[in-house]
């Protein structure tokens, strides 16, 4: 029988994969979104700095205050990397999301779970790097390998819980290969790919990549029911006849692109509590834009919780990189 052996979760924002000198590039795009959504509403740059003035957050973007918060984040991502070494399961079930790198808008499900043999990745090249914003562009080293790399997966697990979900009543989609998302290549994710470079440096065990749609209306599963299904996701690994030590990994989160401190701190009372009543009195309102990824961290909480595990917050560190409060919050935990 498989068991669960520990769960970790990460944030994965560009900002944890570039010095912190460089935070400020992508401050152009910050000023170009007309839509920041922030407690339930939505606001431009200039509204969000007017609203945040009272703040004071300009002390919060110092050059000494960055450089502090960037060597936190990278201490707390060092720990939990060292933490899956000296522990190394078997296997994993790494959750994460897609943001139209496997998907297009014709076709995003709710839920998915990948039964393939292995996930790709594929190196960016020149030209693609050249399209994206500079702040974005210097975080896909460790987002992406420097050479094509295949994933191992582990397709008669994934299967198992494919089938177990649905007899659950989730109708999850299946994948056995990733398709060709709008950015024209079929390679894993960087929710994954994180987790792949930076917490299993490089040395991925099989594992089975579950997709939750946290982005994209109108069919974003709510915060309840991704606890839910994380429960199931748990019951479907015990279920499985094989003796495994198995990980689960939550990539994503918490609040971008604008930092909410007391949103993040509500939530991680939440998740650390199992408290699925509070989360599911959270408006999905709440969970747009990048702070929708929290539901990652969320479905392996329920997952946690089924296996009877605790979590204990390794870090949290809100991340501003303007005085309109945009930026990203980072979080990591360990649950065992």
């Amino acid at each position: 029988m498989a068991h669960i052996r520990f769960g970790l979760a990460t944030s994965h924002g560009p900002m944890l994969s570039i010095p912190p000198e460089f935070w400020v590039d992508r401050v152009s795009a910050d000023r170009e979104n007309p839509r920041h959504f922030f407690k339930g509403n939505t606001y431009t740059f200039q509204q969000m700095a007017d609203l945040r003035r009272p703040e004071g957050l300009a002390a919060q973007i110092t050059p000494e205050v960055l450089e502090a918060r960037h060597e936190r984040c990278q201490k707390a991502i060092r720990r939990l990397a060292d933490f899956f070494d000296e522990h190394r399961p078997d296997a994993a079930l790494v959750i994460g999301n897609d943001q139209m790198e496997v998907f297009t808008r014709d076709h995003v499900p709710a839920l998915a779970l990948f039964w393939g043999d292995y996930m790709e990745g594929h190196p960016r090249t020149p030209e693609f790097l050249a399209k994206l914003n500079r702040g974005v562009a210097r975080a896909e080293a460790d987002r992406t390998p420097p050479v094509y790399t295949q994933y191992p997966c582990l397709p008669g697990l994934g299967q198992h819980m494919i089938e177990s979900a649905i007899a659950e009543g989730f109708d999850v989609a299946q994948l056995r290969r990733l398709s060709v998302g709008e950015i024209g290549v079929n390679s894993a994710p960087h929710a994954y790919g994180f987790v792949y470079r930076r917490l299993m440096r490089d040395q991925v065990v099989p594992h089975v990549p579950v997709f939750v749609n946290t982005f994209y209306p109108p069919n974003q599963p709510p915060a309840s029911r991704c606890f839910a299904f994380g429960r199931a996701l748990a019951r479907a690994l015990v279920s499985w006849p094989e003796d495994l030590s198995v990980a689960i990994i939550a990539s994503g989160g918490l609040t971008h692109f604008v930092v909410d401190e007391e949103f993040d701190a509500r939530v991680l009372d939440a998740i650390q509590n199992a408290d699925e009543a509070a989360l599911s009195r959270i408006p999905e309102s709440m969970f747009q834009s990048g702070t929708s990824e929290i539901k990652n961290w969320i479905t392996a909480a329920g997952a946690m919780a089924e296996a009877g595990l605790s979590m204990r917050l390794v870090d949290y560190v809100p991340c501003y990189r303007s005085e309109a409060g945009t930026g990203s919050a980072m979080g990591f935990a360990q649950w065992c």
